[in-house]
């Protein structure tokens, strides 16, 4: 039987914009995502994906697939607490994701129930988080980000761009 694996998955970098966009800054990477496309001149072995609540599957997915990419860039906002500034983008370690977000990434059928380590530690792809630190998180569905969010799209953008060329 082969492997099946969509074929934007087979590029050598994937960028991955992942956030609830009903849940206010939470849909950063989408927005990201939305506004790399739209504005930027992406290089063809780069797939850029909006993966939504999604990306625990396409993760999943990777994993287990015969072919890998050489590197994955999620994108995505965090809540950093006081130690960062609402709209702030910087890169996190795997190590470092808050503990609010490590449910996004794990799958717990898997023994060490985080994909991003398996995807790099076992399976040798290179991860690149960049985040945003949110203003705030609704408690309601709210669509929409905050404005200091919106112009740090932008940013985050050229941090892409930087890390896919190298």
């Amino acid at each position: 039987m082969r492997n099946f694996i969509p074929d934007c998955y087979k590029n050598p970098i994937l960028v991955l914009g992942c956030g609830n966009v009903l849940f206010g800054d939470d849909g950063f990477g989408p927005a990201v995502v939305e506004y790399l496309r739209g504005n930027y001149k992406i290089p063809e072995d780069v797939c850029v994906m909006d993966t939504g609540t999604g990306i625990r599957e396409i993760l999943f997915t990777i994993l287990l697939s015969e072919t890998k990419p050489k590197k994955i860039i999620i994108v995505d906002s965090v809540d950093a607490g006081s130690t960062r500034q609402p709209g702030e983008i910087f890169e996190i370690s795997i190590e470092d994701i808050p503990e609010n977000k490590i449910d996004d990434f794990s799958m717990h059928q898997l023994p060490t129930s985080n994909l991003l380590r398996e995807l790099q530690e076992l399976c040798g792809v290179e991860v690149t988080i960049i985040a945003a630190r949110v203003e705030s998180l609704p408690k309601m569905v709210r669509t929409g980000l905050s404005k200091v969010l919106i112009d740090s799209i932008p940013q985050a953008c050229e941090m892409i761009l930087k890390t896919v060329v190298g």
